[in-house]
């Protein structure tokens, strides 16, 4: 398995982040539908202030292309991004209407 770690900010509004915390205490059963059909594992998303960071372990069938295209063809998956955009903000030096940035790792202790 692969994982793959994330990094995205939010809005820096106390209420954008509420609403978009209450979002994902249940996400649309549409979503997590998309999310295992990509070949996405497991996948956790943390806080701190208005960062988040999210990780997603990945089976041999995945890959980013595939997942792309799947999410460009899902009506509710288009509906679901359109709305998270609300509450997100791209991180600083990101490219135009880039959401979530692959992080490179630098270290691990095993």
């Amino acid at each position: 398995m692969k994982r793959y770690c994330f990094a995205l900010d939010l809005k820096n509004d106390s209420k954008l982040i509420s609403e978009y915390k209450k979002y994902h205490e249940k996400i649309w059963p549409e979503i997590t539908k998309s999310i295992t059909a990509a070949g996405i594992e497991n996948l956790e998303i943390y806080i701190a202030f208005n960062r988040l960071f999210m990780i997603m372990e990945v089976n041999n069938s995945f890959s980013f292309e595939k997942k792309t295209a799947m999410d460009l063809e899902n009506p509710k998956v288009q509906e679901w991004e359109t709305l998270m955009w609300k509450y997100q903000q791209a991180l600083p030096k990101s490219k135009p209407n880039e959401k979530w940035k692959l992080m490179d790792k630098i270290y691990q202790l095993k």
